[in-house]
This record gives structure tokens, C-alpha cells and sequence, in this order.
């Protein structure tokens, strides 16, 4: 029997599925139609960052590609091509932005999109100090230029750090950034509500001014006990923290927006040179706290190496980046970064052996440089993006620097009271000492101890007046009676001490003959008083004019010699010669005389002019005899004189010709 040709139960039957099938093809095209349309805002980059109303703050990292331009040659229009926008890759870690150091320029893409139907505002923030230049493209309009290397009222929003003002749409918009620096780059990437922007500006600031209003509290008070106590402790100590207060202005932004605006190559060099100068008067300190020299000779050797580094970049910061304003480079910061931790690590292991030796403020000491030597290490650490950058990482060296001096004043305080304790512990002991002893004497013996008292006193008294007598011998041979400066045999005493000290230091010696131009017409007129009285201020106006450790002598009537110790070169006696002839052409005022004397100024120097005291004493006379010859009221040098002088074998017939030149006047 053939079969029936109709289907049996257990065949497959399309027709009960139609329906099911029907609504699953109709329910995947609306969802195709709808992500389609929408395809443009979500689908066009995985990584596009939605932004929501409710929101007040998005971190970048995560949604940021990144392209490095070694050359720095590449344009916007080149890097937004097809063929190079392929090049763009992920951040190497995505939770941030850090390239450490680096002479490459770096291009950074990220798309946006909000959820909202209309367009909003958002600040983009990169919240790093040391950006040089910062170029952001947008869809339309010009690039907005920005960062350290531009000046501070071009900024789109007046703020410590880099805030660019950008609109989000619904549709996904695609911004770049161009970003160089010679510094570290770490670079912070934000996106803020204005609102939410501008409240946590007021707490961040708020909060930078309680830091540096305790940086300054501490530096006066410091400042004041050290005009009060005179200990060079506190005036290193009040170094330091201006060194650190300078680096931190430059750190946290807030020295470019109010302290020096404007002045962009200080800026560019500013957070390296208060850094440098910080570990210069740290390692200073600690070493004279610690008496690391006396008490830890080789230590102390390994901190001068390293305070010899910090010098240096000091130096290479000031003649390279401020003398020169020549283009900064990464070398100082790399410097400072490296040489940071070990200074810390080794003034740490001094602290130990001085809380070893019982060395008074030790502890606190060692606390401070630990605390530091953290706060150092992360912000050395995220320099070189060996270390994520966060609020921790970001702000570590500030908390860490502020308690660091903190607890430094506190050692100063420490040790100036275990020194008070000392003394009245030793004050106490012998107090009770003499006690017991005159206890335990009888009547006759303290009736001797009085008379051997009384003895010595006398003999004291007589011994003073001797030396009272034998200083003011002493005084009067080596002075001059009228103006207490130093008289001839005192001068060519120091002469000698000062050429010998120059030959063992190398180092240059200045001597300035002074001759009063118009000084004998004034005690023809008016007088010999008149005459003693001008003689008396100019030797205060000499000595109101020089260093402490330069002598001033009075040779003859009106002829003073000024002797310049320490110089090195011919500089330093030009610029005191400049300022004694102006300062003695300055009126002077003699009772209800008004009288105008004016100077003529010789100068000799060892050993570019002479090699001993009778040639350099000859050669500056034979200056001051050519200021004389030019109209007075001036100086002369003699290494000026002989180069404008043909040759004439020696010198006599120039002195032959001075003399009569002035016999004849």
C-alpha cells in the first residue's frame, strides 16, 4: 500500500514556528535600525566616554589613546588622518597618564559624548605644573595653546594648573591633545561640571593657603629666634624652608597665577632651583646639627658629595635655564630626582648615629628626614611613572615636606632645652658642691679663703689693668690717633698675611690708594678742626663702603689705603672703587660748612700687577697719581694704565712723569 504523501506527527512542521520566528526577525532589525542611528554616538569608538548630568567629575585615563612623535614634527591634520589615527594605542597602564621623562612630543585622543539630548559644558583639567605646552584640537575652531611655556593671562580659565573650557554634545566628539614638556610627564587628565570644578578649586586652595601660611609662620619664628639667639642653625633652618616654600610655589602652580606672573623662564626653572636650594641648606643643616664631621667623619664626606651635587644643579639651573635663558632640559629635574633619595637615606643614617651618641634633638630629626625621605621617594618614583599618580602620589611631597620641617623645629626646640637642662643641671651640681665645702670648713679656714679671696682679687683687678694698658699700647702703635683706622706698620703687617694667604688660595688681593682731591683748601680756609672733622667722616664713609674683613688704614694726611682681601678678579676692586668715589664726592657737611672734597682712586692688584707688597704699594700710587693727572674725582687701574701705555721697558720714566706732572699742578 503506498503512503499518504501527507507529513506525520513526528516530521518537521515550519508552519507552527512562522509566528515566533516572525516576531525574533521583527524585534533584531528594530534593534539594528535603533543602534544604527545611534551608531555615531556610542558604537563609533568603544572607548568614548558617556558623560551624565549627575555626574561631577570623570577620570580620562581610561578612555585616552596615545601617539609619541619622537621628531615633533607631526601636524593635527596629519595625526587626525586615517593613516596615522590607526597608529594611536592604549595607554601603557590605563588607569593613567605618565610618560616620565621624555624629549618626545605626545598626542593624546579621546571621544566624548553626553547622554543628554543638548549640549553642556565640561572643563577638561591637567592637573600638573610643569606642562610646557599644551595644544588642544576640537572638531571646529582654533586650537586652544596653553601650559607653562605660554603666559599665564592666556589661559582659558585662571587657574594653578591647565582648564580648557570644551562643549559635549549628544554626538561623540572626538578631541586631541598635543602635549611637550622638558620635565616629567604626568599628566592628570579630568573632566569636570564647572560647578563641581569651582567648589573643589576653593578647597584645594584653602587648603595650599594653610600650607604655606605654616611655611610661613615657621620661617619667622625661626627668622626671629635667630636675630634673637644669633645660632647660624636657625638662619640654615629659615634657608630651607624659603628653598622648599619656592619649589612648592612652583610645584602646586600657585607661584606662576600670584606670586611671579608673567615671568616665564623663572617659572620653567623655579621648582628645580628651590629644590636644589633645599637640599643644599637641608643637607647643610643636618650636617651641623649632627656635628657629622666630628663625630662621623666618613658619613659626613658621602653628605658632601651629594650636598656638592645639589650645588651644582643650583648652579646649572642659574646660569643655564635664568643667566643664558637658554631652552630648559630634563637634566636638572633628573638630577634632583636621583640625588633626592640618597641625600634623605643618608641623613637618616646620620640621625641613627647621632640618637646613638645621644646627639640632643636627634629623634626628631630622624622622624622629619623619614617623613621626607617618603614623601621624596613617591614623588621621585611618579617622575619616572614607576609609580601611579593619585592624590597620595600627587600631594605626598607637600604633607611630607610640612611635617618635615615641622619636626625640625622641633629638634631646634629640643635641643636648645636639653642645652638649658645641661646648664642648670651643672649650675645645681656645683652649687651644691660649694656647699658641702664650706660646710664641712671651720672659721679659719674660711677666714683664709677669704683673704686668699680677697688676694686674688686684687691681683685680678691688677692683671686687668695691665691688660687694659698693654691693648691700649698696642692699640695706639698700630692705629691712627684721629680716625681709629689702621696706621701704616698695621697695614703692611696685613699686606703680607693677605699675599701670602692669596698665593696659598689662589686668589687675587686688591689695594686702593685713596687721595683727597680738594682737602688742603679746607684747612687753609676753615681750619685744621675743619680739616680733622672731614678726615673723621671720610674714614667712616671708607668703612661704611667695604666688607668687614677688609682693612682700611690712614697713610698721611689726606692719603687712606684700602686693602681687598679674597677677590677674584679685578671686578670686586672696581666696584668698591666706583662706590668710594662716589661716596666721597657726596657733600660734606662740617658744622654750617657744606663742603665738596671728591677722591682720586688708585688701583693695584696681586698678582696680575705686582708680585710683592713694595710693587703692588708702587703701582697703586702710580694709579692714583694717573687719576690725578685725569681731572680728579675718579680711579685709575694700573692693569688699564699699561695696556694704554706703549711699552717703555720699565716703569720709572712713568713715575718721573706722574711726579712732575703733579709738582706742576
Amino acid at each position: 500500500m503506498p503512503q499518504s504523501s501527507a507529513p506525520s506527527s513526528r516530521g518537521w512542521s515550519l508552519a507552527p514556528a512562522c509566528p515566533r520566528l516572525d516576531r525574533c526577525l521583527l524585534t533584531q532589525i528594530i534593534l539594528w535600525l535603533l543602534l544604527g542611528l545611534t551608531s555615531d554616538r556610542i558604537l563609533a569608538d568603544p572607548s568614548t566616554l558617556i558623560v551624565s548630568p549627575d555626574e561631577e567629575r570623570y577620570e580620562l585615563a581610561s578612555h585616552v589613546e596615545y601617539l609619541e612623535d619622537p621628531t615633533g614634527e607631526l601636524t593635527f591634520a596629519q595625526v587626525s588622518a586615517p593613516g596615522l589615527g590607526a597608529e594611536f594605542r592604549p595607554l601603557p597602564r590605563g588607569d593613567e597618564i605618565n610618560f616620565g621623562y621624555s624629549s618626545s612630543t605626545y598626542w593624546l585622543r579621546f571621544s566624548v559624548a553626553t547622554a543628554s539630548e543638548s549640549a553642556t559644558e565640561w572643563w577638561l583639567e591637567a592637573a600638573y605644573f610643569s606642562l610646557g605646552q599644551i595644544h588642544l584640537y576640537g572638531p571646529e575652531g582654533p586650537p586652544v595653546l596653553t601650559g607653562n611655556a605660554y603666559p599665564f593671562e592666556q589661559r582659558p580659565v585662571g587657574h594653578r594648573f591647565f582648564v580648557i573650557p570644551i562643549r559635549v554634545g549628544s554626538r561623540a566628539t572626538t578631541f586631541y591633545l598635543e602635549i611637550r614638556s622638558v620635565g616629567s610627564l604626568t599628566i592628570p587628565l579630568r573632566l569636570w561640571r564647572p560647578a563641581a570644578f569651582t567648589s573643589e578649586t576653593a578647597a584645594s586652595y584653602t587648603a595650599m593657603a594653610l600650607y604655606f601660611g605654616a611655611l610661613a609662620a615657621l620661617l619667622l619664628y625661626n627668622l626671629l629666634l635667630y636675630l634673637s639667639l644669633r645660632e647660624g642653625s636657625y638662619l640654615i633652618y629659615v634657608c630651607f624652608v624659603a628653598s622648599m616654600a619656592c619649589g612648592q610655589l612652583a610645584l602646586t602652580g600657585i607661584g606662576n597665577q600670584y606670586v611671579w606672573t608673567g615671568w616665564e623662564t623663572w617659572n620653567g626653572a623655579a621648582s628645580d632651583f628651590g629644590f636644589s636650594a633645599a637640599g643644599v641648606f637641608g643637607l647643610w643643616f643636618a650636617r651641623r646639627f649632627l656635628d657629622t664631621r666630628g663625630v662621623m667623619p666618613r658619613l659626613d664626606r658621602m653628605l658632601q658629595i651629594v650636598l656638592a651635587v645639589f650645588a651644582f644643579n643650583l648652579i646649572y639651573i642659574g646660569v643655564h635655564d635664568l643667566l643664558l635663558a637658554s631652552t630648559p632640559t630634563p637634566l636638572s629635574s633628573k638630577i634632583l630626582s636621583i640625588n633626592s633619595l640618597p641625600g634623605c637615606m643618608l641623613v637618616i643614617a646620620a640621625g641613627m648615629i647621632g640618637l646613638r651618641h645621644g646627639r640632643s634633638g636627634a629623634r626628631f630629626l630622624l622622624i622629619a628626614w623619614a617623613v621626607l625621605l617618603v614623601g621624596a621617594a613617591l614623588a621621585s618614583m611618579r617622575n619616572f611613572g614607576w609609580v601611579p599618580t593619585n592624590t597620595l602620589t600627587s600631594y605626598t611631597l607637600q604633607i611630607g615636606s610640612a611635617l618635615e620641617m615641622l619636626l625640625l623645629s622641633f629638634a631646634l626646640a629640643d635641643r636648645i632645652h636639653s642645652e638649658r637642662h645641661a646648664r642648670e643641671v651643672a649650675q645645681t651640681e656645683s652649687l651644691i658642691a660649694r656647699q658641702a665645702m664650706v660646710d664641712t670648713l671651720d672659721q679659719a679656714q674660711r677666714t683664709l679663703e677669704t683673704r686668699i679671696a680677697e688676694r686674688t682679687q686684687e691681683l685680678a683687678k691688677a692683671n686687668r689693668r695691665l691688660r687694659d694698658s698693654e691693648r691700649l699700647l698696642r692699640q695706639a702703635a698700630h692705629s691712627d690717633p684721629l680716625t681709629g683706622l689702621a696706621n701704616r706698620l698695621l697695614l703692611d703687617d696685613r699686606i703680607e698675611h693677605a699675599l701670602a694667604a692669596a698665593q696659598r688660595d689662589r686668589q687675587s688681593v686688591g689695594l686702593l690708594l685713596v687721595d683727597l682731591d680738594r682737602f688742603k683748601p679746607v684747612n687753609d680756609l676753615h681750619g685744621h678742626s675743619a680739616g680733622d672733622e672731614v678726615l673723621k667722616e671720610v674714614a667712616r664713609r671708607i668703612q661704611g663702603t667695604v666688607r668687614v674683613c677688609d682693612t682700611v688704614a690712614r697713610i698721611g694726611g689726606d692719603e687712606f689705603v684700602v686693602l681687598l682681601e679674597r677677590l677674584h678678579d679685578a671686578v670686586g676692586a672696581i666696584q668698591v672703587a666706583d662706590k668710594l668715589v662716589t661716596t666721597l664726592s657726596a657733600p660734606f657737611h662740617i658744622g654750617e660748612l657744606e663742603l665738596a672734597i671728591g677722591a682720586s682712586i688708585g688701583i693695584s692688584l696681586y698678582p696680575e700687577d705686582a708680585l710683592t707688597a713694595k710693587m703692588l704699594r708702587q703701582h697703586a700710587d702710580w694709579s692714583m697719581y694717573a687719576a690725578k693727572r685725569a681731572g680728579g674725582n675718579s680711579y685709575q687701574s694700573y692693569w688699564t694704565i699699561q695696556q694704554t701705555r706703549p711699552s717703555q721697558g720699565n716703569d720709572a720714566p712713568f713715575l718721573d712723569e706722574t711726579r712732575m706732572s703733579e709738582a706742576s699742578i
